[in-house]
């Protein structure tokens, strides 16, 4: 019997973080970072949720082929922030500040 193939999921950074893992393709682990830390919305990087995932299989990050993170930062920015702010203009203005400065910094 060969090893089987793992393959760990992150998404993080915008809202509702989370980690997925897959044995040979089939998910066998998956859940938000929320669950953990009892904050609505984590968007930390999910490391209790990636802790449990492991833990839940038995295995460590050395028995880890792949790492996916899903990121896609046009799209974050333009589709979720600036049609959020958009939605609520101008009552979100200070917060539009915040994140635009947040933005250019990266």
């Amino acid at each position: 019997m060969s090893k089987p193939i793992y393959i760990l999921g992150i998404s993080c950074f915008y809202h509702d973080s989370a980690a997925v893992l897959l044995k040979d393709g089939e998910i066998v682990f998956a859940a938000q970072e929320e669950r953990f830390t009892r904050k609505k919305h984590d968007e930390g990087i999910p490391t209790n949720a990636i802790e449990q995932a492991l833990r839940f299989e038995g295995i460590t990050m050395k028995d880890i082929d792949a790492v996916g993170f899903y990121e896609k930062p046009l799209l974050k920015f333009f589709d979720r922030i600036l049609q959020s702010y958009f939605r609520v203009w101008p009552r979100g203005f200070i917060s539009y500040l915040h994140a635009m400065q947040e933005w250019m910094g990266k």
